[in-house]
């Protein structure tokens, strides 16, 4: 099995799922994504989620957009049956598809629901290497009517190792107070082991934000601005220019 596909078995997705609340500012990311969607004078009719995990991106979207409908990609079944759940009564609107957009043919199985307004996606590409994360971008600009955003809410390298230690501390201190909160017996030290050796760490490939928003400058994006960070997190976006 591969690094990446390790998030194919279900008790690395629950895992996931279950220590998403200790990331930093989580919900207020969501917030700057749908900020940016909101700043176009054209409401989302169409938007595709890659990595789509549970659904809480499109879940977002079709909060503020009731006529949007959506195509959520994962290439975990076990995000997908999550994102359907959760999703439930949602369902006529949206369209699920178990891809691997690692795979350059995985356009073709969309292709018949573009163009979209909207691409977006979470903490899912910085697991393709760098080669592959420049070329989804390249296909997520073809797949966009113009005028669309493309919305990362992505893992990031950072240059200071200073904000990887305040990143870590966060995200196990979080963790920690989570624990006590349910009743948990874990330690803190504990669960700092179980952070620092987690299965799926080999499957992070982090690249630069600088760089990212240079490839999306460079393939025709405009607006393309980091417009959000902390630590190791960002949120970066660009644009297809309108015709």
């Amino acid at each position: 099995m591969t690094s990446d596909e390790i998030w194919k078995l279900p008790a690395i997705v629950h895992r996931f799922l279950s220590y998403r609340a200790a990331i930093p500012l989580a919900q207020e990311q969501i917030g700057v994504m749908m900020s940016i969607l909101k700043s176009t004078d054209k409401p989302v009719e169409s938007f595709l989620d890659l990595g789509c995990g549970d659904g809480i991106l499109g879940a977002a979207i079709l909060a503020e957009y009731p006529s949007a409908r959506g195509v959520l990609v994962d290439f975990s079944e076990t995000m997908l049956d999550q994102a359907r759940t959760q999703l439930a009564d949602l369902g006529d609107r949206l369209t699920f598809a178990n891809l691997d957009y690692g795979d350059p043919d995985w356009v073709e199985s969309v292709q018949a629901h573009a163009p979209f307004d909207t691409i977006v996606s979470g903490y899912s590409i910085h697991h393709q290497p760098d080669a592959r994360k420049r070329a989804v971008y390249e296909e997520i600009f073809a797949l966009l009517r113009p005028g669309g955003w493309f919305v990362n809410i992505e893992h990031v390298s950072s240059s200071a190792q200073l904000s990887i230690d305040l990143f870590e501390h966060h995200y196990i201190s979080t963790r920690y107070a989570i624990e006590q909160q349910n009743g948990g017996t874990r330690t803190l030290a504990q669960i700092a082991d179980e952070y620092r050796n987690r299965p799926d760490k080999a499957a992070n490939i982090l690249a630069p934000v600088d760089l990212q928003c240079q490839w999306l400058r460079d393939i025709g994006f405009e607006q393309v601005d980091c417009y959000f960070r902390i630590y190791e997190l960002a949120v970066f976006a660009g644009r297809k220019p309108r015709i």
